[in-house]
């Protein structure tokens, strides 16, 4: 029986988080068969190909003599709002892992930055902080409101679950309108059926208050000591980055640095694509 190869691409700028991000590709890759790692390194000017193929030749031999992974590399002239994503689909990436200096710096990937890249992407990220991998995503959080879209992380969500048998925690939002607690339970109805046709261990709460539901769920979070949180990307492609992505950076840079997985919104009959078969 034939697996398909799983590619998973890692934007790097030689930081440490960058680095971060490339232990948390290496780690998933050694639970899934047949998967390899590229590193990308977007490029400003041709005549600076050269030294970054260099240095990440260097660094892609290493890490496959020490991990047993593949890890090969690509050095791209662009810009890493549209190149990083376009790259990743030249390469017919399953996922990017990315990490992000969160929301201060010039010259990095910041949290305002990162999602402008996964905006102009096809293919979902997981967005880390300094965090290690440690043991792999065996706690998710999956927060459903009444966005349509919500259900669009499932699917990945329960790919990430078998792979590591994972246990999934829902929560959602305290609401009094009938029309909006109608629509959060058919979200989470959803949710809880395709878990449990998948059998993974889940459970679910409601926010013990009304209001500001991203803080709410990223105390849960902490608390729950997560490994992953599963959201969608509610910007636009196109949509003026000072105005677009406030709830989305404050959740990939959350103050516990949990990994953030972020898919944008596809047309799907349950909105995921299979990550791992």
């Amino acid at each position: 029986m034939n697996v398909e190869k799983v590619t998973i691409v890692v934007p790097t700028d030689f930081t440490k988080v960058a680095d971060t991000a490339v232990e948390h590709a290496i780690g998933l890759c050694k639970s899934i068969p047949n998967s390899e790692v590229v590193l990308l390194h977007i490029i400003g000017k041709e005549k600076e190909k050269a030294a970054a193929e260099v240095k990440m030749k260097e660094q892609s031999e290493k890490l496959t003599k020490s991990s047993g992974i593949k890890v090969g590399y690509e050095a791209r002239l662009g810009n890493i709002f549209d190149d990083i994503g376009a790259a990743a689909t030249d390469l017919k990436a399953k996922l990017i892992i990315m990490g992000t200096h969160g929301v201060k710096g010039m010259q990095h990937i910041t949290g305002s930055y990162a999602v402008k890249v996964i905006t102009h992407s096809s293919v979902p990220f997981i967005v880390v902080q300094e965090r290690g991998f440690r043991d792999g995503y065996k706690n998710l959080i999956l927060p459903f409101d009444l966005t349509k879209d919500s259900k669009q992380k499932l699917s990945l969500a329960i790919n990430i679950a078998k792979v590591f048998n994972s246990k999934v925690h829902i929560i959602y939002p305290q609401e009094t309108d009938t029309f909006l607690v109608n629509a959060i339970n058919n979200n989470v109805s959803l949710a809880k059926n395709e878990l449990r046709n998948n059998q993974i261990e889940f459970d679910v709460k409601m926010t013990d208050e009304k209001g500001n539901f991203v803080k709410q769920f990223l105390s849960y979070a902490a608390a729950k000591n997560a490994d992953l949180i599963a959201v969608v990307n509610s910007q636009e492609m196109g949509f003026p980055e000072i105005l677009a992505g406030t709830d989305e950076r404050q959740i990939i840079t959350n103050d516990a640095q949990i990994p953030t997985m972020i898919v944008n919104p596809i047309k799907s009959s349950l909105g995921g694509s299979v990550l791992f078969n």
